[in-house]
């Protein structure tokens, strides 16, 4: 007989089944709308699944699922996430009308939209909020005053453009402890790469790039030819500072991003600039020491405050705060801000409306408060305890992995179930809310609620330097489509946003729900053994618990799963670099494998019977792909392939199963065909 979900969380959910398509239009929900998990329309039965999977369940959704013109993509993530905008949108205009009952939370999410979608009000600001930022910067009277003002404009702008990128983390070699950390930056194109590269479109973007500098200068007022000669300024300083970084890929490597340091040490290593009077106007105590990522970056920053002149470190300096803070002044500051960083580089068409950035903005800046309101409408607690019992499965499919594995030492492996067992969980949303009663939230002083809210979110982080490490902290707010592990707090998070439909359904059986979310699951838990994953033990410290041989072994067993993907063509002639990738693509797989475990456990005592015309097996990777349904655009995939560490869609599918004799065996795939290696060619770690 079929299986049956239980009537608790059916009833739980029925209020999501009831925003149907009459819900379509742009405004804002009342209601969520439902999609089912697997979706039948979505595929395509005429591809063969032997041969790619990816197409024959995904070739419906994607002919049925155009890219929005302000989009740069569209995908089944994507596609749940503009949902929730819409959702939160409602929620907003709700919380924005002046009323006695609101809540001091519900006012200040409310009175920050509001502010944020009066348009005319900022239209009328232009980039007046400038004017005296731009004057002080102006006013500087040497280059040891760079440091105070560097330090007071990056807590109220949050810019990682100007100069170098700074917060607080947890310290890799001691777990417990927050420290303050510096890591590269000073540049305003997404990459480091961008500004090395010599390929025709790399040379093409920085051009381009020069341009939009320039067209940003002349909107403050400077002539052309002012305007150019001080882009060609920023530009020359933004290639030294890229050419002293790391790239992605060498960033990974989690002990070159690791160089403690004292501020009597770092006054010495790059002596040009006052540090102490950054981290006085920054507000932050850096001691009794702090991470330094990257100390070449520091010593080339070094020598171009000593090499460059005054007046051209003052226009590096207002570019990198026009940069942070365009899309919050006029029109046209925000076109020609999309014209480069969203047109061009990612070829999106159309500028998003004005709500959905508000959206944004508030779920940014206003994250809990927010997500609470999300939460308490559209989040059943069934969910909840059916994602946790999700999990618990997945964390036992793992200590049965472990446990099994003949390559690793004793040692190690006792090491490993240690830290297995100390993995925490979040789901959904925290415990406890955070308070914003601080924060000064005014409901006509749009671009003063942005910069209030960055310094009042900087303080915050400031705060916690020197202090023990909270372990019930989110960093991510309820609503948001995404998940993730934590190397050094060693726990995995899943807000509310992504236990939804299509991700999670409970009005469906437990196949295409294990396939997909399960599968979620079982990713994160295997970032904690990942090739970065490993190098942290239980309690999160960046320590080598691992024999020689056991590393070899990884090592070995890992380079067939990269040797996989590097094959793999994102766009024109561009393969995935399989090097940045490494980590997703072995937790794609790790994570479907342990995904399959839980469900075989789940269904054990089930009669399962076919539906849809698929077997449960089946479902059950369909379930697992359509989570990955997208179209992108070439621009997008192009941009990708230097700053994602995660492989395309498509091949985050059917690199997966065709590493699985589990699917060949669902699908009744025959030897040679598409997706089916011969055994010995089968990659496998956990």
């Amino acid at each position: 007989m079929a299986i049956k979900v239980s009537a608790a969380i059916l009833l739980v959910t029925a209020g999501l089944a009831q925003a149907d398509t009459a819900q379509r239009a742009d405004g804002p929900y009342q209601t969520l709308p439902y999609t089912p998990s697997l979706d039948v329309a979505s595929m395509d039965p005429s591809i063969d699944a032997c041969e790619d999977l990816y197409a024959y369940a995904c070739g419906g959704w994607r002919k049925n699922n155009p890219i929005p013109a302000d989009q740069s993509s569209w995908t089944v993530f994507g596609k749940l996430h503009a949902e929730n905008q819409h959702y939160l949108w409602g929620i907003l205009e709700d919380a924005g009308k002046p009323s006695a009952g609101r809540t001091p939370a519900q006012q200040k999410i409310g009175d920050y939209f509001a502010a944020c979608m009066d348009v005319d009000a900022v239209e009328k600001a232009g980039s007046a909020a400038l004017t005296a930022d731009l004057a002080r910067i102006e006013a500087l009277p040497d280059k040891r005053a760079l440091g105070a003002w560097a330090g007071e404009l990056q807590a109220r702008t949050g810019s990682t453009g100007m100069f170098f990128a700074v917060g607080a983390e947890q310290d890799a070699r001691d777990a417990t402890r927050i420290i303050a950390a510096i890591d590269a930056g000073g540049i305003g194109l997404p990459d480091r790469d961008y500004y090395v590269q010599d390929d025709a479109h790399s040379k093409d973007t920085r051009a381009r790039y020069a341009d939009h500098v320039a067209k940003m200068f002349g909107l403050l007022g400077e002539a052309a030819t002012a305007a150019h000669a001080d882009a060609a300024v920023v530009l020359r300083i933004e290639v030294a500072l890229a050419k002293a970084t790391l790239s992605r890929a060498e960033q990974r490597d989690r002990y070159k991003m690791y160089h403690r340091q004292t501020l009597a040490g770092l006054q010495k290593l790059a002596p040009a600039f006052d540090w102490q009077a950054y981290f006085t106007a920054a507000g932050m105590q850096p001691e009794p020491w702090f991470n330094v990522s990257q100390p070449a970056f520091l010593k080339e920053l070094d020598a171009r405050i000593a090499a460059e002149s005054l007046p051209d470190l003052k226009t590096y300096m207002r570019w990198t705060l026009l940069d942070a803070t365009a899309n919050y002044l006029s029109k046209g500051f925000v076109d020609e801000d999309f014209a480069f960083y969203r047109a061009y580089l990612r070829g999106v068409q159309a500028d998003e409306p004005r709500w959905k950035k508000c959206v944004t903005w508030v779920d940014r800046d206003l994250p809990e408060a927010l997500g609470r309101e999300f939460v308490v409408r559209a989040f059943p607690d069934a969910i909840k305890t059916k994602a946790l019992l999700m999990t618990q499965q997945i964390e036992a499919a793992m200590k049965q992995r472990l446990e099994r594995v003949d390559w690793m030492r004793s040692a190690t492996k006792k090491e490993a179930l240690q830290k297995l067992v100390k993995i925490r969980n979040k789901i959904g949303y925290p415990d406890v809310w955070r308070d914003y009663s601080q924060l000064n939230i005014e409901r006509g002083d749009f671009f003063g609620n942005v910069t209030r809210a960055i310094a009042f979110e900087a303080r915050r982080q400031a705060a916690k330097i020197g202090q023990p490490v909270d372990r019930d902290e989110w960093e991510l707010s309820a609503p948001t489509v995404n998940a993730f592990y934590d190397w050094q707090l060693n726990d995995m998070n899943f807000p509310a946003g992504v236990l939804l439909p299509p991700l999670f359904d409970p009005k469906l059986d437990d196949a295409p729900n294990y396939g997909d979310t399960a599968g979620t699951i079982g990713h994160e838990l295997t970032h904690a053994f990942d090739d970065q994953g490993r190098l942290y033990d239980g309690d999160g410290n960046l320590r080598d618990w691992w024999g020689e041989r056991d590393a070899m072994n990884f090592e070995s067993r890992a380079q067939c799963i990269r040797n996989q993907y590097s094959q793999y063509v994102i766009v024109d002639d561009v393969k995935v670099n399989a090097a940045l990738t490494s980590g997703e693509d072995i937790a794609d797989l790790g994570g479907e494998l342990l995904a399959w475990m839980a469900w075989q456990e789940q269904t054990r005592s089930m009669q399962l019977s076919a539906a849809d015309g698929l077997s449960p097996e089946q479902r059950f990777f369909v379930g697992f792909a359509q989570w990955a349904c997208s179209n992108e655009r070439p621009e997008k995939l192009r941009m990708d392939a230097i700053v994602d560490p995660h492989s395309p869609q498509r091949h985050r599918i059917n690199g997966v199963v065709s590493n699985m004799p589990e699917f060949a065996a669902a699908f009744h795939c025959k030897p040679g065909q598409g997706l089916i290696k011969p055994p010995e060619k089968v990659c496998k770690i956990w």
